[in-house]
């Protein structure tokens, strides 16, 4: 069964190793091409993310390296590799080719300057979050203490989103932020994010987030990230299941779809430990739902819902 994925990190990887991985096959990376192949992903997001130690006259430098090596080495060296740039590319899909759509995973690179964000639209990033957990000059993430929500830039980072039908991201965001975007925004998504009434991490949507994005029109992908499956940091494929259940019970049976986060976590689901294996979970959820539903959570609720089409 073909699966939709929000959400990796494997441009961090193939930047920080500066060409030293080939992402066709290279072992360190979890979502490299073989083991998408294997897993039968046939769409893979791909994140830019920079990390929080990078100072911030060097982030959108770093930024538009990533985007480099998801143009010559994910796209350029791989002709299966196709670049999802419009939400009507996801129909023309062959058979044996994979889908590669660019997000933003925290909006640190852009500074101030919404003239980036269109440059970053224009290569083709169609999801934009916020935040990563700290802190920036559009919100305050999920780790920050403060717990503020949008700021007037981060206002106009979701109304650029809304006119050019991307979508904006709440995963990392913190509380309040969430309950703003879920206001402000046409297209609200939560690309790599779980139920925080089974798992109490801030990272979590809690149950009432959960029924608003929903009536919203959103979709929640889930996260294969221990920690965010359950408090002890061992997960096994049915207790990420249990997740997926959980947002049933709230309603959003149509609106529930996968965010491994490889490349981005260094603990593992049992038997889920790279792309490889994804098949392992699509098998686990045909024991508890109907196929049709199954085929949902995998990729068919995101195509139904994507800007342009279901909103």
């Amino acid at each position: 069964m073909n699966i939709i994925d929000l959400h990796c990190d494997a441009l961090m990887k193939l930047q920080e190793a500066k060409g030293k991985l080939r992402f066709a096959d290279a072992p360190e990376l979890q979502t490299n091409k073989t083991r998408l192949h294997k897993g039968k992903v046939k769409v893979q997001c791909f994140a830019i993310f920079i990390e929080p130690e990078i100072k911030g006259d060097q982030k959108f430098q770093v930024a538009l390296e990533q985007i480099d090596y998801f143009y010559k080495e994910v796209l350029g060296k791989n002709p299966d590799m196709v670049h999802i740039k419009e939400w009507s590319d996801f129909d023309w899909l062959k058979i044996g080719q994979i889908g590669a759509m660019l997000t933003l995973e925290g909006v640190d690179a852009l500074g101030n300057d919404l003239t980036k964000l269109d440059i970053l639209y224009r290569l083709g990033v169609r999801s934009v979050g916020l935040t990563w957990n700290n802190a920036n000059l559009a919100a305050d993430g999920a780790g920050e203490p403060r717990g503020a929500g949008l700021t007037l830039f981060g206002k106009e980072i979701v109304e650029f989103n809304n006119k050019h039908q991307n979508l904006t991201d709440v995963s990392h965001l913190s509380d309040k932020g969430i309950w703003e975007v879920i206001e402000l925004a046409k297209y609200p998504i939560a690309s790599h994010s779980n139920a925080r009434a089974l798992c109490h991490h801030p990272r979590n949507l809690t149950d009432e987030q959960a029924r608003a994005m929903f009536a919203k029109g959103g979709l929640i992908h889930v996260v294969y990230h221990p920690p965010f499956i359950k408090e002890s940091g061992e997960a096994t494929i049915t207790d990420l299941v249990k997740h997926i259940d959980h947002f049933c019970s709230l309603g959003g049976v149509k609106q529930i779809g996968l965010g491994s986060d490889f490349d981005g976590i260094s603990t593992f689901v049992t038997n889920l430990e790279d792309a490889s294996k994804s098949q392992n979970l699509i098998n686990e959820l045909l024991k508890h739902f109907k196929e049709e539903e199954v085929r949902g959570f995998a990729s068919q609720n995101f195509l139904d819902l994507r800007p342009g089409v279901g909103r």
